[in-house]
């Protein structure tokens, strides 16, 4: 029970990477506010978490809006007395060839993917310095570190991630507090539906053939888990990690090894 008596805000906890990491956290001793819109998700894995022993809060949380990331942030303290760690999970996948990307195909991405990081770490900042502790840990994705033909605004998005947690992190070690991302790659999860639909798509394959390909690629041989990558956010949250900050993780079976 590393992370007993701790507060853990896990934004889009409703399902995917988000609902592993609740629910990590919460066998690891914390009590876990699920900041998703989706209500009937978000009760879900509240259900999960308490059935662990956890307090668990569902807070409807637009991470596009400044107003519902303060109000999270607020809630968290009044009614869980503190704010411990912070887990930036709320994102969106849309892809596109470059000369189809259109301004509100970027600003959907960017505000989610990115513009949202910041916001929602802006809010739980002021609680953690006054303790002079926390913890961030975001989603990048090996796309933040790598190219694509037919992903661009995605991938601009994840690597934003990457330098907002390096920029976070040399800014607010003095006050306690540790700032990484993890990057994951190929992860079977809903929106791993949505890549492979799009993408194949766009390659003139068929969804199923673009997994396929994918999973070949992969040098560990398989797909990744949604429990993959929480175990790992687990680590980060841990104080096993307390001599770990600004580091982007690659959790992607391999696969930024082959450039």
């Amino acid at each position: 029970m590393e992370l007993a008596g701790q507060a853990a805000i896990v934004t889009g906890a409703g399902r995917g990477i988000g609902r592993a990491t609740a629910l990590e956290l919460a066998r690891m001793g914390a009590d876990i506010v699920i900041a998703e819109l989706d209500k009937a998700n978000a009760e879900k894995v509240a259900a999960e978490v308490q059935a662990l022993g956890r307090k668990a809060l569902v807070i409807a949380t637009d991470v596009t809006k400044r107003a519902d990331l303060a109000a999270m942030a607020e809630r968290t303290k009044r009614e869980l007395g503190r704010i411990d760690i912070l887990i930036n999970n709320a994102g969106i996948y849309r892809a596109a060839a470059n000369l189809d990307v259109t301004e509100e195909h970027w600003d959907a991405i960017m505000n989610i993917n990115a513009k949202a990081v910041f916001f929602a770490t802006q809010a739980v900042l002021p609680a953690m310095i006054a303790r002079k502790r926390g913890v961030i840990v975001s989603l990048a994705s090996m796309a933040g570190k790598v190219g694509s033909k037919t992903n661009l605004p995605y991938n601009a998005s994840k690597a934003a991630v990457i330098s907002m947690t390096k920029s976070l992190a040399l800014a607010h070690a003095a006050d306690g507090i540790r700032a990484n991302c993890v990057c994951p790659g190929f992860v079977e999860t809903d929106m791993w539906t949505k890549v492979a639909k799009e993408q194949g798509a766009l390659l003139g394959m068929s969804s199923e053939e673009f997994t396929r390909q994918r999973r070949a690629a992969v040098p560990l041989g398989r797909m990744e888990t949604p429990e993959d990558v929480a175990s790992v956010i687990g680590f980060l949250a841990s104080p096993r990690s307390a001599y770990v900050t600004g580091q982007a993780l690659s959790v992607d079976g391999g696969l930024v090894m082959q450039g």
